[in-house]
């Protein structure tokens, strides 16, 4: 059977502190490829592995609109053919690490779980994501974030009073607990196995992350500093100077000031009194000075309070759309997003001073790339001919 060999032609546009590793992608929903984004953001040469036909996978759209598969190629597979699993396993075999999505036990079934990959690379670092983790009562259980939150406590903390508990997008448990904690655990796992010479499996459960997300709220709730009413407490829209105010044209602002020289700041500069502010550290005064702060607000435009607050330790910020956030200085000073095939999204996050990431590539459509992508990862152009002669690989 062919192995792998080192490419003798690199994917050109690899920078950051990663380049050199190289990941297997197959290809899942959400937080998967946002975890494979996050690392050939930051220069991992990741070869997604995609189904040939129909995916059903995700919430469908245009691929250049599918930003978090951007930066990597697609090798569009078929693993339900002898051929496609020995593809698969020699791609392996070249691979620093692999990502996949799928519920326990479906990599096994296919022949390509851990034990197997191992077998032809004893190094490779193996990632599972899931929404429960790989056992326990609910891992063969279907799911999607809200549920995994629900379980961690998170949701049941996120709402104000007397409503029902607010669906915070799908970040918690999806993005936060999934994608970063799988990444974050990739890069340990590669680590060590760089002293070691072996791989393991990063376990990364949603559920699971989303509860590690909670370490810091967990202990304010031991100490009695957080109960479990939501809408009553610091963080949760309890308090008055840990809100959201509606102004003059119908547009919102954030405040934050937690600790008193900030809330000096704030009061000073709203023109209110502070000899006769409500004392915060005391949660009865907290509906006198949210009335004091709703009116203060609703005089001017949201534009007018930017104006006076912004890049003061008032702990100020207006609260942006997704279509005018690429737009503030700030963002725009920092690069906080970038154009990419002619469409606006977030840049590679975190930075870096002595190896920046390059510009990251637009996402591939599945198989856009397959024959290009197989000869880099080391398959002999009469192997290629022949897989996508008899349909095991798809090129576009």
């Amino acid at each position: 059977m062919q192995q792998a060999v080192p490419a003798t032609n690199p994917e050109p546009r690899r920078a950051g502190p990663l380049k050199g590793l190289r990941f297997i992608e197959f290809a899942g929903i959400g937080p998967l490829p946002m975890c494979a984004m996050m690392l050939a953001d930051q220069g991992a040469d990741i070869l997604r592995i995609d189904r040939i036909g129909p995916s059903g996978l995700g919430i469908a759209r245009p691929t250049r609109f599918d930003f978090t598969n951007r930066g990597r190629s697609s090798v569009a597979l078929d693993l339900k053919t002898k051929d496609g699993i020995a593809c698969a396993l020699d791609l392996i075999s070249g691979a620093d690490g692999l990502i996949e999505g799928f519920r326990p036990g479906t990599m096994e079934r296919l022949g390509l779980g851990p034990d197997e990959c191992w077998l032809r690379n004893p190094r490779l670092v193996y990632g599972r994501l899931t929404g429960w983790g790989q056992e326990g009562p609910l891992a063969h259980a279907a799911g999607h974030d809200l549920n995994y939150i629900a379980l961690s406590g998170a949701l049941h903390a996120i709402g104000r009073a007397g409503q029902p508990p607010t669906p915070p997008l799908n970040l918690v448990g999806d993005y936060a607990g999934g994608s970063m904690t799988l990444a974050f655990g990739m890069v340990c796992a590669l680590m060590e196995a760089r002293s070691s010479g072996k791989g393991q499996v990063v376990d990364a459960g949603m559920s699971d992350g989303a509860i590690s997300l909670l370490t810091g709220l967990y202990g304010l709730h031991a100490a009695g500093l957080h109960g479990a009413e939501r809408g009553t407490n610091l963080l949760d829209s309890g308090a008055p100077h840990y809100e959201v105010y509606r102004c003059a044209d119908g547009l919102w602002v954030s405040v934050a000031p937690i600790e008193e020289k900030f809330r000096r700041q704030l009061i000073d500069r709203l023109g209110l009194d502070p000899a006769t502010f409500p004392d915060v550290n005391d949660p009865a005064n907290w509906p006198a000075a949210r009335k004091l702060l709703e009116d203060v607000f609703a005089s001017r435009t949201r534009a007018e309070w930017c104006a006076l607050l912004e890049g003061s330790d008032a702990c100020f910020a207006p609260v942006l759309s997704l279509a005018e956030a690429p737009d503030h200085p700030h963002n725009r000073q920092r690069e906080s997003f970038l154009t990419i095939d002619g469409t606006i999204q977030p840049a590679p996050a975190p930075r870096f001073s002595r190896t920046p990431q390059a510009r990251p590539i637009p996402p591939k459509a599945p198989g856009e790339d397959s024959r290009e992508a197989l000869g880099r990862w080391g398959l002999s152009t009469n192997r290629i001919d022949q897989l996508i002669a008899d349909g095991t690989v798809r090129q576009l």
